[in-house]
């Protein structure tokens, strides 16, 4: 199977340019996606990305990683309804390092390999180009209404907020990134998300037109959820890549409560199991869901190699320390045992409003644990909460400091799988 076969089946190719796929086979060909360092840590809407190159690698072909230095100054217009906030330099370069070191860990950089990896910043080749030099070396080669024709160019300029000169240049700015990697690096192909299909093309165009060159191009769909929800958040926020940000228990449990529906997809996606493997998990999986075999495999397959085998192992005592843990009534839990909780967001609240009670519509609301007291008052009313392990239904009861567990946690539950712990003081 070549790499453009594996691709598809995993359900990693959207757009492809002709000729990218017989451009692979003909020969060893390098090529690059862009990582903009708008924070020190990648997280995993990053790693269809990641994996695009791992891929490449494993074909034998070359894999530039090129962190945008220069871009990330500027903010990429694709898929947003307004502009981003710049970055100062200095809060760059150290976005630029900790993305940088990540990488390093997913990629081969050995330089006795003719295939080896290579890290490239277009702060490099941008920091001495002038805007002058710029529009005449670069601008005269792409024209206005080609630019306009973008779809994320006219999504902006319809919308309420337009769109700067600063990111309607972007496109140009990502595209001399191409053409520099083609002249300098023999790059002839860029690959990346969808919604960054325009700014690519662009590339391939100024190549052809500036240096009457070929160059190649394809994308992969941008992932999401079935519910709806956006890929890659949890109830802290980001899954970040960084085992500091986001442990390695949180990051596992992110994927173990993957839905049906999305663990078929991901499964193919994000780990690199062959189809015969894939195809008997989805089997196994048929026959009886209950027992998660495509998110455990999934959890275990993505942990693993985003964090290494000890983290996994961590992750699955951490698991199952903490499903054990949810047997055991909460008057019954010691202070380490509540202290040590993983992977349970945090929450406060002020101790001196438990001294004289507060309703539990208007107690979950103020911790935060859900959104508005008009939620709150229905998941009661619907058996969807538990305080200390023990489900509520009376929307009256009063919240007050006998809830307290050593006299400082309050344990709450919404759902299935939220967990609070409401820390008084």
């Amino acid at each position: 199977m070549n790499l453009i076969e594996e691709l598809r089946w995993r359900g990693m190719i959207q757009d492809i340019m002709p000729g990218t796929e017989e451009q692979l086979k003909k020969e060893m060909t390098s090529a690059y996606i862009g990582f903009d360092p708008t924070a020190d840590s990648l997280h995993i809407g990053s790693l269809v990305p990641i994996l695009l190159l791992v891929h490449l690698q494993k074909a034998g072909h070359k894999p530039y990683a090129l962190v945008g230095g220069a871009t990330g100054m500027v903010g990429d217009p694709s898929g947003k309804s307004e502009e981003r906030n710049l970055l100062s330099e200095e809060v760059l370069k150290l976005n630029q390092e900790g993305v940088r070191k990540q990488l390093m860990k997913y990629l081969d950089f050995d330089p006795a390999k003719p295939n080896a990896a290579e890290m490239v910043n277009n702060y490099d080749w941008f920091k001495d180009f002038t805007f002058l030099n710029f529009i005449r070396d670069v601008g005269k080669h792409i024209t206005v209404n080609y630019m306009m024709s973008k779809d994320s160019v006219k999504k902006r300029l319809d919308g309420e907020t337009g769109m700067s000169f600063t990111e309607f240049t972007y496109q140009l700015v990502q595209g001399y990134d191409f053409y520099w990697l083609y002249q300098n690096k023999n790059c002839k192909l860029q690959m990346g998300g969808s919604d960054q299909w325009g700014n690519i093309v662009t590339g391939t165009e100024l190549i052809r037109r500036k240096a009457g060159g070929e160059a190649f191009a394809f994308t992969c769909p941008l992932i999401t959820k079935a519910d709806g929800s956006k890929f890659g958040k949890s109830e802290k926020g980001n899954v970040w890549l960084d085992i500091t940000k986001t442990s390695a228990y949180e990051f596992y449990q992110f994927w173990i409560r993957a839905s049906d529906a999305d663990a078929e997809k991901w499964i193919k996606i994000f780990t690199f199991l062959d189809q015969p493997t894939v195809n008997e998990l989805l089997s196994a999986h048929a026959i009886d869901p209950s027992k998660k075999v495509l998110q455990k495999k999934l959890a275990e397959q993505v942990t693993l190699f985003v964090h290494g085998e000890a983290a996994l192992q961590e992750a699955l005592l951490a698991t199952e320390k903490a499903f054990t843990q949810k047997e055991i009534p909460a008057e019954e839990l010691t202070l380490q045992d509540i202290e040590a909780m993983q992977g349970i967001t945090q929450l406060s609240f002020s101790k001196e409003a438990l001294l004289n009670g507060i309703d539990v519509v208007s107690f979950l609301a103020e911790t935060g644990a859900f959104p508005s007291k008009g939620e709150a008052r229905k998941s009661v009313q619907g058996g969807g909460v538990s305080i200390n392990r023990k489900k509520i239904q009376d929307i009256q009861l009063q919240i007050n400091n006998t809830f307290l567990l050593h006299d400082t946690y309050i344990l709450v539950q919404k759902g299935k799988s939220n967990h609070f712990l409401v820390k008084a003081g």
